[in-house]
């Protein structure tokens, strides 16, 4: 038995140090999907250095509190493509004797990401316990409560920025402040968003900020009572963003009036500057008895499509996006199975999960040269609802980009697809094809299955309840 146990783990530290479990075949996905159509090849995925610029995170969090493992996961974050990673920097294990900070942990991790042409951004969060008053490491009773711990906090603010300013512009304040864990007030987090955005501005002028990073997506009167004090203090041009967390079972009903929308209702009435931000979000990949999304029996192809909705849902309604998380996190006696990668409780890097590579097909197209087409019109006979996102890319020979899925319930394990006719204004084809992002399979789209007169063109394609794209042929690179 202790044999097979050192062979087991022997077998996963190869894995973990050089990512050699990620899949690059054009099989990198099976599932049972079955249209008639003919299959062309396979999305190519772009790693990190391949892409300027794009609006897609990925979170990396929880390292400051040492439920997660970075050099376990680091190599597979270039090739899933998401340009930018969100990370704690953790006050309590930067200065763990007064007055005296160790970077060792945050410099391997930030340099890590600059050399690998992914972009930080760095979220100061959560108390330091060897203050009196100086709260705690994570969620619970956190915040500081004495002059000594906030002036401690100041203090290790301004020696981040200064240490990071020229790696990091991203920055975000707190966590969840109004998470039930810790019931801050929404004038108490203004008051330390405040006070934490002078100190970095002070030092990097041009630093970008985001405020707020709420647990609720629906809680509008939390929000306004932040901004209001914000504004009454004149401070509304230290911040770029509004972060949200935004978990709902079905991906869809987060944009609503009551949700998501509603925030943005609430912000135009302080200021047309301030943008959203959706800062953390996904599915796990099995049955978890808490945390978000939980008790519900979730499966890898469940997780692929949630986390695909939510993403091209955010990127459709013009938010920047993130995907919770990269890895599975041990959440102490309980796993987390939000992660892309499959973990266990030692906290290694297993292998990539079907979403992962979901992902990593929506990256290599979903970056910062295609536009969003505000204006999108279009006609079905689909007797089920739709989300549909029409994109325009601004390369050297622009052409259309439509996202396409079944929106009308949460996201199952059927492959069953509904065959529709959609047609759409102001849009023009050369020639198109028909994507199945989940698995990044190409399929031609038939003579017999479009038609384009004028400006106005029709299709008659599948469709079912994970995202799948009309796209030109020659805007795709493909295996």
């Amino acid at each position: 038995m202790r044999k097979f146990i050192f062979s087991v783990l022997l077998f996963v530290g190869v894995q973990v140090s050089n990512a050699q479990s990620i899949d690059t075949s054009a099989e990198r996905v099976w599932t049972p999907l079955k249209v008639e159509m003919r299959r062309i090849g396979t999305l190519k995925p772009k790693s990190t250095s391949e892409i300027v610029s794009s609006r897609i995170t990925i979170g990396c969090e929880t390292l400051d509190r040492d439920l997660a493992v970075w050099d376990n996961y680091k190599a597979y974050l270039a090739p899933l493509g998401a340009k930018k990673i969100r990370l704690q920097a953790g006050w309590a294990k930067c200065e763990k004797v007064k007055g005296e900070y160790d970077w060792q942990w945050l410099d391997e991790i930030i340099d890590y990401a600059i050399a690998n042409d992914l972009e930080p951004w760095l979220q100061p969060s959560y108390g330091n316990p060897i203050y009196e008053g100086g709260g705690g490491k994570g969620l619970l009773n956190s915040l500081m409560s004495s002059e000594e711990a906030y002036q401690a906090w100041d203090n290790w603010v301004a020696a981040l920025v200064n240490r990071y300013q020229d790696r990091v512009q991203e920055w975000e304040i707190w966590n969840e402040p109004d998470h039930p864990m810790q019931e801050i007030s929404p004038e108490t987090t203004a008051a330390l968003n405040i006070r934490t955005a002078e100190i970095i501005k002070k030092i990097q002028p041009e630093a970008q900020i985001a405020g707020l990073a709420f647990a609720s997506n629906s809680d509008q009167e939390y929000l306004d009572r932040f901004l209001k004090v914000i504004a009454d203090q004149d401070k509304l041009n230290l911040f770029h963003w509004i972060s949200y967390h935004s978990y709902t079972m079905r991906p869809e009903d987060a944009y609503s009036e009551k949700r998501v929308l509603g925030l943005r209702k609430i912000i135009s009435k302080y200021s047309d500057k301030l943008l959203l931000r959706q800062g953390e979000n996904g599915a796990p990949s099995t049955y978890i008895p808490s945390f978000a999304l939980s008790e519900y029996y979730w499966t890898e192809y469940t997780q692929a499509k949630y986390d695909m909705r939510r993403l091209l849902g955010d990127l459709g309604n013009d938010i920047e996006t993130s995907v919770f998380t990269i890895i599975d996190i041990y959440y102490k006696p309980v796993l987390n199975t939000k992660g892309l990668i499959q973990s266990d409780i030692t906290m290694a890097a297993i292998r990539p999960k079907v979403a992962y590579y979901a992902i990593q097909n929506l990256t290599s197209l979903f970056d910062d040269t295609l536009v969003l087409d505000g204006d999108l019109e279009f006609d079905t006979d689909a007797d089920s609802s739709l989300s549909v996102y029409k994109y325009q890319s601004n390369g050297k020979v622009p052409s259309p980009l439509i996202a396409i899925w079944l929106d009308g319930q949460n996201a199952t394990n059927s492959f069953d697809t509904q065959k529709i006719t959609i047609n759409f204004s102001d849009t023009k084809f050369q020639e198109p094809v028909w994507v199945d992002l989940l698995t990044g399979k190409v399929y031609e789209i038939a003579d017999d299955q479009w038609e384009q007169n004028g400006e106005k063109v029709e299709f008659e394609i599948p469709v079912y309840d994970s995202p799948v794209l009309i796209a030109e042929k020659s805007s795709l690179n493909l295996l």
